[in-house]
């Protein structure tokens, strides 16, 4: 399901305009960085949770509502005519059945609840009535909790995986499975009951049964709280040492998954990669906090010196904000703090709501260094680390007069440039930190939000992986100082920056990914889709860049954006491909009418069809201008695959990375490359011969699937065999 789908149909007067517009700059100048972008995606059920919105690495969007998460995708599409954005929607449906935690023996579990709620003394029958976790047929909590995103390279296809969390205390971890569906991988808080009833619901295993008496609320209630998840967070990827039955040692992907519990214990779970069931868990360890009401959990991790270092950030609901150390077993390349540091003490019973760990370079200091930051009620608490010779150097403070209530969502771009919060009070602020010589300032700015989210009650902000995008979590606000009967949640996208600096980003990316930078690449689509041409400063920065790049990168870049042009110019479809065309109905002329009488009923449903067809658009495209993008767009093409081929036969003569069921025609490409007039590249050339003398003579032909002919390497797009099979070459030239 897509929220914008490519091929729409549009009416004829839209396409007619879209095809007479030209480059505006005026058009551009006058809208600004701020602007509101289509479509708006409606919820089909409230918003829910501490986080409404999480924005993943790999540009999808989870919605945490009532009865499910539900997840947009990004995607930067070269072949809709669409200048929205394009979002493919799925969901993740919360359980129906409701989630009972494992606390004991079930006939003692049950006797105990039936004693506490016939209980004549009140303080122990209403708290256990008024617990819905404890005594869920009371009412159990339905709706998702949290979400959190793990980065790239965590699952078979290298994408991102979803840990959800469900009010009912259910957390699980699931996985994109063919583009559009969703699979469960894990059901931790099942893994986690198992663990805890083995060693008999104690922190170190126990072996002798537990002498706690479930009778008592209070052991009941701590059964439930060790085993109730607050929030969990993914860690950055890693390697441990494995040792093999041979005694070598062999780097493996690991990621970990914190979980902050409800009595302040964290749960570290290790994954090896990619992550895929119960099969896939090395190890979980549980570590003591000793923090009380624990509210938020974030990784801290700290380079210096070539080595990482690591700890969990934990937040409390009566104030203080401490960073514990991980002891991370055989990881390679982290070390880990002595002790514990504190980051803010003072128990002012302000919650901390949110707490984001930035990693950013001093520019005083010339070294690297950790921003911290919090929401705790209506202001930001910020904490600057950074190590120096006389050690860890702790500075902090807080940001005051942002907003009139407290914050309801704190968010962060990935480079650190700007941090974003929203507030009860309708308004979104930005943070820029500013170093000193000593500390950090932040310029303070407030977002001005264009015509359609002004005034709504905001529920929670995400923004997207590079700072191009802001989507807000929305419903109504006040009308005429009432609250709407019925509120309509919705999900809006916002414009942070202009598609000239997206541009700009692109050309000095240090990233070298067009599909990790979806959301920049989007907004320069936007932009060519709009003037039907590529913005002249990013036309000769590649004409310039490109001849002398050692990089594809460019060549990519620029192959997108001719492609996008060649769209622009299309005639845009007046009716979607998938709608069956309206044929003219025929007149069915029985024998015995004579003459040429049709009958007239037919003939006037015969013209009202073709006076309902739509008239095709008066501009036609001209086809000089796209005769020569398609002589562009071919030129780079051929760039990219000749690259593509040496980096292929550099692979096959270093004997690397070739899987056991690869066929690669080694002799064709060789034969390709030296027939290429086009092509006088010697680094190819020696290459070539280097790998000719090693062959021998052999030639390693593909063979064809389906009659296991000889496939010829005679074209670079398709390969034909004897028998007339036809067989597309794919190069995925502008994503990888």
């Amino acid at each position: 399901m897509a929220a914008s789908e490519p091929n729409r149909a549009v009416d004829v007067g839209e396409a007619a305009s879209t095809e007479k517009q030209g480059p505006d700059v005026g058009f551009w100048a006058g809208l600004g960085p701020i602007v509101k972008r289509e479509p708006v995606v409606k919820l089909l059920s409230p918003v829910s949770g501490l986080e409404a919105l999480t924005w993943s690495e790999d540009h999808r969007l989870a919605v945490s509502t009532v009865n499910s998460v539900s997840i947009m995708e990004l995607v930067c599409d070269q072949h809709t005519h669409s200048q929205g954005l394009v979002l493919h929607r799925t969901h993740i449906p919360v359980p129906e059945a409701v989630c009972e935690l494992k606390v004991g023996p079930e006939d003692k579990v049950q006797s105990a609840k039936q004693n506490f709620e016939n209980s004549d003394d009140p303080s122990v029958r209403q708290v256990f009535l008024l617990d819905r976790i404890m005594n869920p047929q009371g009412g159990a909590l339905r709706g998702v909790k949290y979400t959190s995103w793990s980065p790239l390279g965590c699952d078979v296809n290298g994408r991102c995986i979803l840990a959800c969390l469900t009010l009912d205390c259910r957390l699980t971890i699931h996985s994109g499975h063919k583009r559009l569906q969703w699979t469960q991988l894990l059901n931790l808080t099942e893994l986690y009951g198992d663990m805890l009833k083995s060693r008999n619901y104690s922190n170190a295993n126990a072996s002798e049964p537990s002498l706690e008496d479930l009778e008592d609320l209070e052991v009941l209630q701590s059964r439930y709280q060790m085993q109730t998840p607050v929030r969990m967070e993914w860690s950055s990827l890693c390697n441990t040492h494995q040792i093999q039955s041979n005694n070598e040692c062999k780097d493996v992907g690991t990621v970990l998954l914190a979980v902050l519990m409800e009595n302040g214990d964290l749960v570290v779970w290790q994954f090896r990669l990619p992550v895929q069931g119960k099969e896939s868990v090395v190890s979980c360890n549980t570590i003591k906090s000793g923090v009380s009401s624990p509210s938020v959990l974030a990784w801290w991790e700290y380079e210096h010196g070539g080595r990482k270092m690591s700890g969990l950030i934990v937040g409390s609901t009566v104030g203080p904000v401490k960073i514990l150390p991980v002891n991370l077993k055989a990881v390679k390349g982290y070390f880990t703090l002595r002790q514990p540091v504190v980051l803010w003490q003072d128990t002012d019973n302000i919650p901390v709501n949110d707490v984001k760990c930035i990693a950013l370079f001093h520019p005083q200091q010339k070294c690297n260094c950790s921003l911290v930051v919090a929401a705790r009620g209506p202001y930001v608490f910020w904490c600057l680390l950074l190590i120096s010779k006389a050690g860890l150097n702790v500075h902090n403070s807080h940001v005051t007069g942002l907003h009139s209530a407290p914050i309801t969502s704190l968010s962060a771009t990935h480079s650190g440039s700007s941090v974003f919060t929203c507030s009860l009070d309708g308004t979104v602020k930005k943070l820029t930190p500013v170093f000193t010589d000593s500390a950090i300032l932040f310029k303070q700015q407030e977002v001005e939000l264009p015509e359609g989210v002004r005034g709504c009650r905001i529920h929670g902000i995400a923004t997207s992986p590079n700072g191009a995008y802001l989507a807000l979590a929305t419903t109504e606000g006040m009308i005429n100082g009432l609250h709407p009967v019925v509120c309509t949640n919705l999900v809006q996208f916002i414009t942070l920056m202009t598609p000239d600096k997206a541009g700009a980003e692109l050309l000095e990316s240090q990233t070298q990914s067009l599909y990790k930078q979806t959301d920049l690449l989007d907004l320069v689509r936007w932009r060519v889709m709009h003037d039907k041409r590529i913005p002249q400063f990013l036309q000769d920065e590649l004409d310039e860049k490109t001849p002398t790049s050692n990089s594809t990168y460019l060549w990519r870049l620029k192959l997108f954006l001719l492609r996008v042009l060649h769209q622009s110019l299309q005639k845009v479809p007046v009716e979607a491909r998938w709608r069956p065309t309206h044929e003219d109905s025929k007149a069915f002329l029985p024998d015995e009418v004579e003459g040429d009488t049709v009958d007239e009923g037919t003939v006037a449903d015969t013209s009202e069809i073709n006076e309902s067809k739509p008239k095709e658009a008066e501009v036609e495209p001209d086809e000089e201008r796209m005769s020569e993008i398609t002589a562009w767009i071919e030129e780079v093409e051929s760039h990219l695959t000749r690259e593509h081929m040496k980096r292929v036969l550099g692979e096959v003569y270093m004997h690397t990375l070739i899987t056991e069921n690869t066929c690669i025609p080694t002799k064709g490409i060789c034969d390709f490359l030296s027939n290429d007039p086009t092509n006088e590249d010697r680094a190819a050339k020696v290459l070539i011969g280097h790998i000719m003398k090693k062959m021998n003579k052999q030639t390693f032909p593909e063979y064809c699937s389906l009659c296991k002919e000889v496939l010829p390497f005679t074209d670079r797009k398709q390969a034909v065999c004897s028998s007339g099979h036809i067989w597309l070459r794919k190069l995925r030239s502008e994503h990888s």
